[in-house]
Formats: C-alpha cells, structure tokens, sequence
C-alpha cells in the first residue's frame, strides 16, 4: 500500500477499522474542489468502507471484484446516479492514494452496466418551479422578515436560474440594480466555473423589489445577500441545504399537493424557468446563456414535453387535421 496515503488499522481481532481515510484526499482537494464535491466524496467513501468492515473486506486498496459487489449491492436500494457517484467517489480516493488501477476495471465497468440494464438511466424529473407556481408561492407567503426572504430568494431563484449553492453564496454587492428598476447580478464561480471567471445574469424589475423589502427589513447591508433566520436572529449566512426546504415550505403553505412538493429540489426554480422559456419559444442560444449550460442537454431534458409537441410527429399530426 502507498504510505503516504489514506490507510486502515487493524484492532486486535484482525477487524479493520478507519483511520480517517479521507484526510490525505481532503487536504490534497483544498482549494482545488469545492467544499460540497469534498464533503460528498467524504460520505461515499466512508459509506463504501463500512460496507466493507460488515464483509471482511479491505476497502483501501479495494479490489475491482469488491466494488463491482458493492455496486450490486447498492443497486437494489438506491438510485443509478447515487450508485455511479458512489464509485466516482471511491475511484477519485483510490487515485488520491496512489493505490489500485480501478478506473478501467472490467467487473466495476460490467457492474455497472448491468445496473442501467435492469433500472435504466432515466432519473426523476424535479419539479419545474415555473412562474404560475412562483406566483402562487409568493402570494401565499406571511408578513414575517423569514417570507420576506423567502420571497426574495425564490424570485432571484428564478430569475438568475442559479443553483442553490450559487444562491447562498451571493454577497449583497453582487446585485447592482439598474435606472429602470431591474439589476444584474455577479455569480462569482459556479459547479460549471469552478475556477472563477464569473458571469452576468438578470434579475426584473419585480424581483429586484422583492430583494429591496428583504434588504430594507432585514438590515442588510453587506456579506451574504441570503441569511439563516432563528427565531428572528439574523445569522451571518444560509446553508444551501435550506433552499429545497424553505420552497417546500413553501409550496405547502401554497397548497400544493403533496407529491408535488416531495418532487421540489434546491434546483426547481431553475428547471422551471428553462421550462417557461421552452414554452414562450425563446431560442435555444438565450436559454443556455441564461442558465449557463454549454450544451443543450439538460434543456432538452427539462423541456422534453414541451419540445415533443414540436416534434415532426406532433407537427404532422396537425397538417393532418388529428390535433
């Protein structure tokens, strides 16, 4: 094994137990990797490596033919994705290690396939936020300093098309507010900029106003735009993980059935404001500058109910008179 690496001990009835096997990756990751992509593999690994105490196995060095039985075994219970990331997640500490040639292993390769095979690669769409449940949301919110943020972040939500992590990051200085009532904001870095080149998004008129009330009530006047709220204490910021939970709040104080809001992620705004520009007949190019996407997959995949009505199919059925 490479001793410079992640390692195991042993107790004395041979059982292997940790020894805090991520430091190395999570020292060598500062500052390269976000704090988030850290954190996951972290969890991944640590998952990976109690399954492996429960069966006798050596986690680090693994061999191909023990992850291609964890992904097996996660296979029955969770989604594809989680289990893909799982792997990504302990090759990525194989590779920190200096240990194992994994990523090319035949048994995980065929491991996984045999997954999307039986379960398939399709995930669950989230819930479009779009802007006729923006509007039903925000109209439902209370009087109290917390809706008033939450009204804020959940237009700039959508307006920006930002991810949730990219929300709680916003400083106050970010937002710059034009002559006619509109703003620009400054997203500094991003998942598809990690390196900070930073972009320009738009923020209305309406929304604009919304994070004025939020600002003015608040006190805010510099740092994180967005904050955590403790019984009307004002902390210093919001962890991402409260957006999805403050817009399923949300959506139940609107009344939205419930499946519905089980399907509202941390993205929803985002995905409903792709599907709202696929429904006004925006051009593709605008789209994926507004929401930053080089390719126009994840547009199509938001929008592929509203695009198969403009298919070739959906267009002669009309000329035909069936439609």
């Amino acid at each position: 094994m490479h001793t410079d690496g992640p390692s195991l001990t042993t107790r004395q009835d041979d059982q292997p137990v940790p020894v805090r096997p991520l430091d190395p990756y999570a020292k060598a990751a500062r500052g390269a990797l976000s704090a988030n992509t850290v954190r996951a593999r972290r969890s991944d690994f640590e998952l990976f490596h109690r399954w492996c105490i429960e069966r006798g196995e050596p986690a680090l060095p693994a061999d191909p033919e023990t992850v291609a039985a964890f992904v097996d075994s996660m296979a029955e219970t969770k989604a594809p994705a989680t289990v893909s990331r799982y792997v990504a997640s302990i090759l990525a500490t194989h590779r920190t290690a200096g240990v194992g040639e994994h990523a090319t292993a035949e048994p995980i390769r065929l491991a996984l396939q045999r997954m999307h095979r039986q379960k398939g690669r399709r995930q669950e769409q989230a819930l479009g936020l779009t802007f006729n449940l923006r509007q039903r949301m925000l109209e439902a919110a209370g009087g109290r300093m917390i809706d008033d943020r939450n009204r804020a972040l959940l237009s700039v939500a959508y307006d920006s098309l930002l991810r949730r992590s990219e929300l709680v990051a916003l400083d106050v200085s970010d937002v710059v507010e034009d002559a006619d009532g509109a703003a620009t904001i400054l997203v500094r870095s991003s998942k598809a900029d990690p390196e900070g080149h930073g972009a320009i998004v738009y923020l209305a008129r309406d929304s604009m106003e919304l994070v004025r009330i939020w600002l003015q009530c608040s006190g805010v006047r510099e740092g994180r735009l967005f904050r955590s709220l403790n019984r009307g204490l004002l902390g210093s910021s919001l962890d991402a993980s409260q957006v999805p939970r403050i817009f399923k709040a949300m959506a139940r104080r609107a009344n939205l059935p419930e499946e519905s809001v089980e399907r509202i992620s941390g993205h929803s705004a985002r995905v409903g404001a792709a599907q709202d520009m696929v429904a006004c007949g925006i051009g593709m190019p605008a789209i994926l500058q507004a929401g930053r996407w080089k390719t126009p997959a994840m547009v199509n995949r938001y929008g592929e109910r509203l695009l198969a009505r403009r298919s070739g199919a959906a267009q002669l059925a009309r000329l035909q008179n069936r439609d």
